[in-house]
């Protein structure tokens, strides 16, 4: 056993990857060395919660140890929360230790449930914990308390137990009927508390011992307990007392029981001999009646086992014609059930296959529609897919057309440019004309200026009024060339602007259609999807009821099966209860023609009774005076036996009155009067 507990120690701790602690592994050692040893001692060894639980797991089942002592280990809450859950459900723990673990309140609130539930614990220490401190869980553990059926003895010093706690507890104490001691030194019970205890003292009567030295209790409240708790164990002694004498008692009622039994098998017995001695004298008038009845029953008896044997045959035959009857109406009431089962069956047959034709029906009007709306879906999809490429390729016409208009815009400002180059050449020719005329002129009025000054003077102001002209001229042509650039700089920087403007303009149509076609095409491809997913549900579902169909169908073949077993099973039967039925006819019809023979017989026989009890009425008469005589004899001798009963029934009356008056006069009867 000690084994077992090791083993699953160490495979719970391999389990929860913990290392063993060598404390356990050594005490469960010597408990193997050959120590036969009950108790778990691990007092003032620091245990941590993965122990804990591990331990509580263990002891949940564990049917080795009777006492466990954890004295002095400083367990956090977590790890008495877990390792007083495994003792809830142990079944041979008897004594539990957990002095100075410093419990708080999830600890109190554990020991009442272990209290509660705990159906073998018969002492528990908590001295040195506080308890008190925490009322809730005091609360918890005092309903505990209140709800135990085992524990005898309970060790509460040093735990700051106050007033209210008291209350708590002498409530448990009112409804306890196994606590016999209770130690509650060294607390804050006060006054109330005293009071609370004497006034649970008052309806408990089974506690017999309790300490409550330190306690700042008045004096005469102690005593008033201490006299509660004497008159308490004075009652346990007299209960003690009241129990020994009363299996005394019953041990000499057990004997006078025996001594009695004894007495009334010696008059049995004696009035057994005078019965046999009767019974021997009747015996020879028995013989010689019996000799002479002897006869008569040999002839009553044949006469009787021949009735009885007609009575037989036509029980039988009564028998037979109700078992053939119950057989008829066995089998029409089995007609008429094959007949509604038929029926039931056929109906059921066609209600399931009208199901399953509508069912068809509407599967197939469903695969239509979803057929149609997938055509409709296909042909939508290839006209999107058309209007796709269709603007696709008025995409591609629209890029051809810009590049082209882009070409032409290419072309229109080289040959601006073009122009504006010939136009600058011109004038430059122009300019150089005007300046080699010019040139020329001067030359000519420097050749003729010596000979006449007057009419180069004249020429002169002519020349200049002309030079004036044409630099007006040249002047005008200049601005007029660069208003030409001007404006064709600004014609073509709106050209340029109203081709980007139709570009973005188109371009942005185009993606609004491209964006109106893709989600039209998202839309398609949903509805595409989601017709396929109604279209692999209704496939699912056609799957689903051609597989109930099926099942149908075999469910109806293996009843058409089981019917025509039954048919055959029932044919079989019928057929056999023919064949026993006319096996017993024929036996009956032999009995029949014994029986008339045996009529003959009886009749034959009752001829020669007659002329027989005729002859032995005389003797009868006879012997039937004699008989009246020994009647009379055994009369008497009954009467005698009858009055020896009341005398033996007077006698077990004394005895009876004795009995009583002697168990009145014990101070157990008189207690039991007093009651």
């Amino acid at each position: 056993m000690m084994d077992d507990f090791k083993r699953t120690y160490l495979c719970l701790c391999k389990e929860a990857c913990v290392e063993p602690q060598e404390c356990i592994l050594n005490q469960l050692r010597d408990g193997c060395d050959g120590n036969l040893r009950k108790r778990l001692d691990l007092s003032t060894q620091s245990l941590p919660v993965d122990t804990c639980a591990i331990l509580g797991k263990v002891l949940m089942n564990d049917i080795v140890f009777t006492e466990l002592t954890l004295c002095d280990c400083m367990l956090n809450e977590e790890g008495a929360k877990l390792l007083l859950y495994g003792l809830c459900a142990n079944t041979t723990i008897q004594m539990l230790d957990m002095k100075g673990n410093n419990l708080r309140a999830a600890g109190a609130e554990t020991l009442g449930k272990l209290l509660r539930h705990n159906k073998s614990l018969k002492s528990l220490i908590l001295e040195w914990n506080a308890l008190g401190m925490w009322e809730e869980g005091f609360c918890v553990f005092c309903e505990g308390l209140r709800a135990n059926k085992s524990l005898e003895h309970l060790d509460l010093r040093n735990n700051q137990i106050n007033h209210q706690g008291v209350g708590e507890l002498a409530l448990a104490l009112k409804h306890n009927n196994t606590l016999e001691e209770l130690d509650l030194r060294w607390n804050n019970i006060g006054l109330l508390g005293g009071r609370a205890l004497l006034c649970a003292l008052q309806q408990n009567k089974i506690l017999v011992r309790l300490e409550l030295a330190g306690n700042n209790i008045p004096s005469d409240v102690l005593k008033a307990v201490e006299q509660a708790v004497d008159h308490n164990s004075e009652c346990q002694v007299a209960m003690r007392e009241s129990r020994t004498r009363s299996k005394v008692l019953t041990n000499e009622i057990q004997c006078l029981k025996v001594e009695k039994n004894k007495q009334f098998l010696n008059m049995m017995g004696v009035i057994d001999q005078q019965k046999e001695e009767l019974v021997r004298s009747g015996r020879t008038v028995a013989v010689q009646v019996g000799q002479l009845q002897e006869a008569l029953t040999e002839k009553s008896s044949i006469i009787n086992s021949l009735r009885a044997k007609v009575q037989m045959t036509e029980a039988a035959l009564t028998l037979s014609e109700q078992k053939s009857n119950d057989l008829k109406e066995f089998l029409e009431k089995t007609r008429m059930e094959k007949f509604e089962l038929k029926e039931r069956l056929c109906k059921e047959l066609k209600n399931d296959q009208e199901d399953a034709c509508n069912r068809e029906a509407k599967l197939t009007r469903e695969l239509n529609t979803a057929n149609g709306k997938n055509m409709e879906l296909k042909n939508k999809v290839d006209e999107l897919d058309r209007r796709c490429n269709v603007q696709h390729d008025q995409i591609c016409q629209l890029k051809q057309e810009l590049a082209n208009v882009t070409a032409e815009m290419k072309q229109r400002i080289l040959q601006t440019e073009e122009r504006l180059e010939v136009e600058k050449k011109r004038c430059k020719q122009l300019l150089d004309d005007e300046e080699t005329l010019r040139q020329k002129e001067m030359d000519q009025m420097n050749a003729h200026q010596q000979e006449t000054e007057r009419s180069f003077h004249d020429r002169i102001l002519k020349l200049e009024n002309i030079r004036i002209q044409l630099e007006t001229e040249l002047s005008r042509l200049k601005a007029a060339a660069v208003t030409n650039r001007a404006q064709a700089e600004e014609e073509l920087i709106k050209v340029k602007n109203q081709i980007r403007l139709e570009e973005q303009e188109r371009l942005l149509h185009l993606e609004e259609k491209l964006h109106v076609v893709s989600q039209t095409r998202d839309e398609s491809q949903n509805r595409c999807t989601s017709q396929k997913q109604t279209i692999n549900e209704i496939q699912a579902k056609n799957n689903k009821f051609t597989f109930e169909i099926e099942g149908l169908k075999r469910r109806i073949e293996e009843l058409n099966e089981e019917l025509s077993g039954k048919d055959q099973q029932k044919v079989a039967e019928v057929n056999n209860v023919r064949v026993e039925l006319q096996e017993q006819i024929g036996h009956l019809q032999t009995e029949r023609i014994a029986q008339e023979g045996l009529k003959e017989k009886i009749s034959a026989l009752e001829r020669q009774l007659k002329v027989q009890s005729c002859n032995h009425r005389d003797a009868i008469l006879d012997k039937e005076n004699e008989i009246s005589s020994l009647l009379e004899k055994v009369r008497m001798k009954d009467s005698e036996i009858i009055r020896m009963k009341e005398d033996e029934a007077q006698r077990a009356s004394f005895l009876h009155n004795a009995i009583l008056s002697y168990v009145q006069s014990s101070p157990l009867g008189a207690q039991c009067t007093k009651k």
